[in-house]
Order: C-alpha cells, then sequence, then structure tokens
C-alpha cells in the first residue's frame, strides 16, 4: 500500500506504522544521496518553515535551516515569541499557522506541540520535548541501517543511562515500532515509565520486537549498538550530584564495549557527550565532582565504534525527509 503522510504532524513516533517509519527512512536514503551528488532540489519550494525554540539547539537548528534551504524553502528561527508569556499556546499556533506551512518545536512539555498540533491547522514537527525526541530516533535508525550489516528487525540496541528521559522513551518506542531488541540498561529507578514500557510490549507482541529492562551490566553481551545520552537533561541541571551517583557503573567505555564480544558493535550518542573537560560544563563537573568523562570514555567516542558524527550528519537528511513528505511537493 502507498504511504502518504501529506499534511501530517511528527509528535512521537508511536503515531506512525512500521511502514510509514521505513517510508522516512528510505526517503532520507534518497534525499541523501541526492544532496551528495550536489542536486540541489526544489521539493520544499514555495513553503514558509517557522523553527520555534525554547531550549538551545545545534543540530536541531541547523538541520532545520539547512534541509529547509536544500529545498528551497523560507525560514524563520523564533526564539523570542510571546507564547506562553503575553498569549497563549493556542492563540500563538493560530497566529503562525496563518504564515507558515509547517512549524518545529523544541522546548519542555509535551502538551505544547501536541497543543501547536491541534491549533495551528499546519503540519507541526517535534525538534525534542521533555518526553520525545522522534527526528533524533529517525536519524538514528538510518545510521544504524548504514554501519550494521543485518536489517533493523535483527539488530539489539542497548541503550545506557538515564533510560526514562525523552531518548529512552523513543528509542524504546522505535525499536518496537520496527522490530528490534531494545535493552534499557539502567538502575530501576530510572527505567521508562511501566505504563510506557506495556504500551511498547504491546506493539512489540505484534512486529517481534523485545522489550528488556535491565540493571545488569551483562546485558549489554551481543549488542550491536551501544547507545547513551547526557545523564542530565535540560532542566535538571540541580540532579547532577544524583544522577552521577547513580550512573557511573553504566558509563559505556571499553570494558563495556568488550563486555558486548561483538567486534562490529557500533557506539552512538545524540550529542552534545561529556567525554572530555572541552566545555565550561565539563569543567564545572570536574571542579565539583573529580570527574573528567560523564556517560561516555573519550577512549570509546574517539574510537571506531563511534559513529556520532554520522549519525549528527543523518539528522539533516531524516528532518528533510519529515519535511518533504508532509508538506512538500512531491
Amino acid at each position: 500500500m502507498p504511504v502518504n503522510l501529506r499534511g501530517r504532524h511528527l509528535l512521537t513516533l508511536k503515531d506512525f506504522t512500521p511502514e510509514e517509519i521505513q517510508y522516512l527512512l528510505n526517503l532520507s536514503f534518497d534525499l541523501k544521496a541526492k544532496k551528495r551528488a550536489g542536486i540541489r532540489g526544489n521539493l520544499l519550494a514555495g513553503k514558509n518553515i517557522c523553527l520555534l525554540f525554547e531550549k538551545t539547539s545545534t543540530r536541531t537548528r541547523c538541520a532545520f535551516e539547512v534541509a529547509a534551504h536544500d529545498e528551497g524553502a523560507n525560514v524563520t528561527f523564533l526564539t523570542n515569541s510571546q507564547m506562553g508569556k503575553k498569549e497563549s499556546v493556542e492563540d500563538t499556533a493560530k497566529v503562525l499557522g496563518r504564515y507558515y506551512d509547517g512549524i518545529e518545536f523544541r522546548g519542555f512539555k509535551q502538551e505544547t506541540v501536541d497543543a501547536l498540533a491541534k491549533y495551528s491547522g499546519v503540519s507541526v514537527w517535534n525538534g525534542l520535548t521533555d518526553l520525545y525526541h522522534p527526528t533524533q530516533i529517525l536519524a538514528d535508525f538510518l545510521t544504524i541501517m548504514e554501519h550494521v550489516n543485518k536489517p533493523l528487525n535483527q539488530v539489539k540496541l542497548v541503550y545506557a543511562g538515564d533510560a526514562r528521559n525523552n531518548m529512552g522513551n523513543s528509542l524504546m518506542i522505535g525499536a518496537a515500532k520496527l522490530g528490534m531488541h531494545f535493552v534499557a540498561l539502567a538502575p530501576e529507578a530510572l527505567w521508562p515509565s511501566e505504563a510506557l514500557v506495556e504500551e511498547m510490549k504491546a506493539v512489540a507482541a505484534e512486529t517481534g520486537a523485545t522489550i528488556e529492562l535491565s540493571a545488569d551490566i551483562s546485558a549489554v553481551a551481543g549488542a550491536d549498538v551501544l547507545y547513551t545520552d547526557v545523564w542530565v537533561s535540560m532542566g535538571e541541571e540541580h540532579l547532577f550530584e544524583e544522577r552521577i551517583n547513580q550512573l557511573k557503573a553504566y558509563q559505556v567505555n571499553m570494558d563495556m564495549v568488550k563486555k558486548t564480544e561483538n567486534p562490529d558493535v557500533i557506539f552512538m550518542h545524540c550529542l552534545p557527550a561529556f567525554h572530555d573537560l572541552e566545555t565550561e560544563v565539563g569543567q564545572s563537573i570536574s571542579e565539583k565532582f573529580g570527574i573528567s568523562e560523564m556517560e561516555v570514555t573519550d577512549e570509546v567516542f574517539r574510537s571506531r565504534y563511534s559513529v556520532v558524527f554520522d549519525e549528527a550528519e543523518n539528522r539533516m537528511h531524516t528532518i528533510k525527509a519529515v519535511m518533504v513528505a508532509t508538506i512538500g511537493n512531491l
């Protein structure tokens, strides 16, 4: 059956079928090949896109802007709107929907992006909320397809760290949808919510996926992908000491890599990563807590196992696919 995503929102991958997700990945491959060949597109010609940001960003903003320009769209980067200050989300959505063909939101509450989708009348894309990060997952799966020599439904992905954050949630959702073996490797206090786990296990029963929660490092055995994220999400900076104590045993280091017993395992991270002292935050954490590396060691981050910069590039190609599929001139 042909896939038609025109006019759809991307709020969470829970809303997409496995066939629709695979369609976006295949379209990403095609658009990436076109860009690599130097072919400038026009699939978004005449479109106007608003990028609405509450949180700081490198990859999300740049990926959306470059992807839009590559296909001929105009972009407004908006960080100083009246939304939530002098104007409600509903009213802001109705205004922006009169100006733009698509709206990206990167911020805190999932309720905000949901309201933008409800009231704007145009396609809305979740660039990150506290609950979900769907555009990142598409980039991750495109990267896995490029680097792991097996179908996605035969891939074992281990996520080590804070498994109840937006990345832990979203990787589990994507893995369940595409029939993968997903392991949330974390202390039990940082496992995903029971409700989401049960929901994804129901999906897994239909797709053949495996959803596993473990506090035991031995769960990395046989992994094709080791994935981690920062131990403290934006807005939770007051929890650094608590998270360090909870997660230091789950740091991705060479011992963990060896425990996979897979010489072809790849390491992934959505970035930014605290793998050295070359950042203000890294230096501050080192001064306060006496550690120079957090969720991943510099050795692993710079090793042959690491595909983090391919992954970062793929944000652009998969975001382009989302915009083209939902508002483009296909």
